[in-house]
């Protein structure tokens, strides 16, 4: 079983950066899909990028590209998501889940919040 952990929400202006980190713990990481993810009051929950086990491959939602970043670092159990640029239309809840091998989600965060004022 794992545990995920986010952390580093917070208020920012728009056109400002934050980094949020997704702390794991319980079982071992380095085999683990890690996803971040989005809700925003009153809309579904998105999809904003991904990372393999390795780190060697990232996906991203089109309206991130260029100015959102995922790593891991998988010493420390944590993958990240560099945030630049932001705008206020993504002020949101912002989670992370873990899925294993097989694809299958087995653990999410209780999210951080993200708040970007016009």
């Amino acid at each position: 079983q794992v545990r995920l952990v986010e952390s580093g929400g917070g208020l920012v202006q728009a056109g400002g950066s934050l980094r949020l980190s997704c702390a794991a713990s319980g079982r071992s990481f380095t085999g683990l899909t890690m996803g971040w993810f989005r809700q925003a009051p009153g809309k579904e929950r998105e999809f904003v990028a991904g990372i393999n086990w390795s780190g060697g491959s990232t996906s991203y939602t089109d309206s991130v590209k260029g100015r959102f970043t995922v790593s891991r670092d998988n010493a420390k159990a944590t993958v990240y998501l560099q945030m630049n640029s932001l705008k206020p239309e993504e002020t949101a809840v912002y989670s992370c889940n873990a899925r294993n091998s097989l694809g299958i989600v087995i653990a999410w965060g209780q999210g951080t919040q993200v708040t970007v004022s016009s």
